[in-house]
């Protein structure tokens, strides 16, 4: 990341390999960052799911803060979508599964993670997922001194954030719910539901605009899965799925393409290579 490195190391205790993440050097005396590393700790350490990295130990060493944790060398599913999108398509009704499992445990133990998007799953060559980041999350339903920053930044990923979550407002699962469904729109859809030249413009379509019909940008995908998603986008919150739990019951209740997608021992070669148009059209 911008702010951190994480190096493989060996864990005496766990008698693996594992990550461990520490502050670059412009950021290792900044308290804000400090206390984004702390906070993965906090929540991470609490956290037992195979769907989400396994913290290990926060401790510091000579003066320097680290956090040890599961080593999953793996891209994220933003990288995915940008270089393996042909190799991963069909996979992805199981990859959406495994987002939103990881998302509900981490809402039964009452956090909302608020930065959910592409970046903060990794995603293995076999289609494993696992959930990472949780230095912006925050109890569910915190006021809101508790979801601004010190210097009252909105914070999380512009691209990906709730209506709520950009007004500054109490927060509950449904606000992850809405970045999840930014996530899954760009997954099938090939862009974001929104896009600005700056960030107000960003901003103010999340609080304001209607997103395209993911249909009218992948053909493949039928009218109910676009219609789930959609919802997931709604303004307010009790307009969305209740819950993660239930988006997840609703996606296993109907089919995601209209076509199911090959995997790529099953594709031609002339199709191995093909990819989002600049339209955001499947080519």
């Amino acid at each position: 990341g911008q702010t951190s490195r994480i190096w493989q190391a060996y864990h005496d205790v766990e008698q693996k390999l594992c990550g461990v993440k520490v502050l670059l050097d412009d950021f290792r005396r900044n308290r804000e960052h400090l206390a984004y590393l702390k906070q993965e700790w906090i929540v991470g350490g609490k956290l037992e799911h195979p769907r989400i990295i396994r913290m290990l130990d926060f401790a510091t060493q000579k003066g320097e803060p680290y956090l040890a944790m599961e080593w999953f060398s793996a891209p994220n599913l933003k990288q995915r979508l940008r270089y393996d999108y042909q190799q991963f398509e069909y996979l992805f009704p199981n990859l959406i599964e495994q987002m939103c499992e990881a998302l509900i445990h981490l809402h039964d133990h009452g956090w909302v993670h608020r930065d959910v998007k592409p970046d903060n799953f990794l995603v293995s060559d076999s289609g494993e997922v696992k959930l990472i980041d949780f230095a912006l999350a925050q109890r569910a339903k915190a006021g809101l001194s508790r979801l601004l920053g010190s210097k009252g930044k909105i914070q999380g990923t512009k691209s990906y954030m709730s209506p709520e979550q950009i007004r500054g407002a109490a927060l509950d699962g449904r606000a992850d719910l809405y970045s999840l469904g930014c996530t899954v729109f760009e997954m099938v859809g090939g862009r974001t539901p929104f896009t600005g030249v700056n960030a107000t413009e960003l901003l103010t379509k999340h609080l304001r605009s209607s997103p395209p019909t993911i249909e009218s940008l992948n053909r493949n995908i039928t009218p109910e899965f676009g219609d789930l998603v959609r919802r997931c986008l709604a303004k307010t919150p009790s307009a969305r799925p209740a819950s993660v739990a239930d988006f997840l019951n609703e996606m296993r209740m109907l089919r995601i393409f209209r076509t199911a997608p090959k995997p790529p021992s099953e594709l031609p070669k002339s199709a191995e290579s093909a990819e989002i148009d600049d339209s955001g059209e499947v080519a």
